[in-house]
């Protein structure tokens, strides 16, 4: 079914859900933008085009979605993406592969190939986000230790031995700075799990940098002032041979995007007691790419934890994604000034954060428990994403969760009942 969800919800709309999802869309949008603002910078992109994505891309998610509950936005999972084809298009190519990514989620779900994430092997996500997360973490070194490095090559293998030959340069105030965000958050999520601590420990810890004047890295000296208002929209470069070049980039980002917004409203169906619609999923992950191509912005997706977040402050409809988008825009418009203050260890702190989450270790002795044959395809596609490039852990973690399913479907009944007894 590709009708939107948000039709089916508001049927029988009623002012306690419009309290409940306004309360939960403002407690979002207080994550989502910190957030947001560190994942852009992550990818090599400016911090306002993280906003952009989260207001253009989140506003459409959420209207055109499949899913109650689904926030979108910038994740963590695109970073490495991001920066690769940033590194070797520029900024440009990377919003003309955005754009086509979302053309091509829009031709997924008018085919219904939603449905069609099931036999990516689990193995295989699980490895990749893995190595997505240790990749992120370590491109947050350099800031959250206070490094002094010009430049930090993207190769992991590579920046390694830079940072290392770099270790006599911490700063103790932003190692200080950084490790003060990254307690504060841990202790207000758990102590207050419906309440923005995200935001309110990245903007604490910043207040103290401004007003005691430490010598502390902030976006406002790193990138300047951040936009009060949306860019114009306008279209990318088009050319054929572009679109050419450009391709196997965009089927990467429309592959991770699918993905990991069927993933999140999975996870979501299973916290509310709910079933989404992928054809009406991808659809609008291929509606809100193009959107967010067209402002500028980053490539977009549901995003798992901001989608959790919304579901324990109390949304209960596509609404609360609505209001999310759209207090992001209204902060953006009324205090942009402020966000030049937030400093930069603070969201190398939210970034190492967000990695640890990505890799889920409370899921670590399942994955050591698993099959001999799942194990190691999860670390190749771990070793291969974080070594080599995502595509190709992609590309090869698929072709071979394939072939190991195929031989598994060969084997004899009798046999399987062994191989289980031995794997347990």
């Amino acid at each position: 079914m590709l009708r939107p969800k948000i039709l089916t919800t508001l049927r029988d709309y009623s002012l306690p859900l419009f309290l409940s999802d306004l309360g939960a869309g403002i407690t979002v949008a207080m994550v989502a933008i910190p957030l947001s603002i560190a994942i852009a910078i992550a990818s090599g992109a400016e911090p306002a085009q993280g906003l952009v994505t989260a207001i253009v891309g989140g506003f459409l998610i959420s209207l055109l979605g499949g899913s109650r509950v689904q926030i979108g936005g910038p994740t963590g999972a695109f970073i490495v993406v991001v920066a690769a084809v940033i590194a070797e298009h520029g900024y440009a190519g990377l919003v003309t592969a955005t754009l086509m990514a979302g053309a091509i989620l829009l031709l997924a779900g008018l085919f219904r190939l939603g449905s069609l994430v099931r036999f990516v092997p689990e193995a295989v996500i699980n490895g990749f986000t893995i190595g997505i997360a240790v990749i992120i973490a370590a491109a947050q070194i350099r800031d959250l230790f206070g490094l002094s490095v010009e430049t930090v090559p993207a190769a992991f293998l590579e920046k390694l031995p830079v940072l290392w030959a770099a270790r006599d340069s911490v700063d103790p105030v932003a190692l200080g700075i950084g490790l003060a965000a990254l307690v504060s958050i841990v202790i207000l999520r758990r102590a207050m799990p419906r309440f923005p601590g995200l935001l309110l420990a990245v903007a604490g810890v910043s207040a103290i940098v401004a007003l005691a004047d430490l010598p502390v890295a902030t976006i406002g000296s790193s990138f300047g002032a951040l936009p009060d208002r949306l860019p114009m929209p306008g279209l990318p470069d088009l050319s054929p041979a572009r679109l050419v070049e450009l391709l196997p980039s965009a089927l990467v980002i429309a592959f991770l995007a699918g993905v990991e917004s069927l993933l999140s409203a999975m996870v979501a169906d299973r916290m509310i007691g709910g079933a989404h619609r992928p054809n009406a999923e991808m659809m609008a992950q291929g509606a809100a790419n193009i959107g967010s191509a067209l402002f500028g912005g980053l490539p977009a997706t549901g995003a798992i934890a901001r989608t959790a977040t919304n579901v324990r402050a109390g949304g209960k409809t596509p609404v609360a994604g609505l209001v999310h988008a759209l207090v992001i825009l209204a902060v953006m418009m009324l205090a942009a000034p402020l966000a030049a203050y937030l400093a930069m260890p603070a969201l190398a702190a939210v970034l190492v954060l967000t990695a640890w989450n990505m890799s889920e270790p409370h899921k670590w002795r399942g994955y050591m428990a698993a099959r001999p044959g799942d194990r190691g395809l999860l670390v190749v596609t771990l070793l291969l994403t974080v070594l080599v490039d995502l595509t190709v852990a992609i590309g090869v973690g698929v072709a071979a969760g394939l072939a190991l399913r195929l031989r598994r479907r060969g084997v004899p009944e009798a046999d399987w009942s062994e191989r289980d007894i031995r794997d347990k």
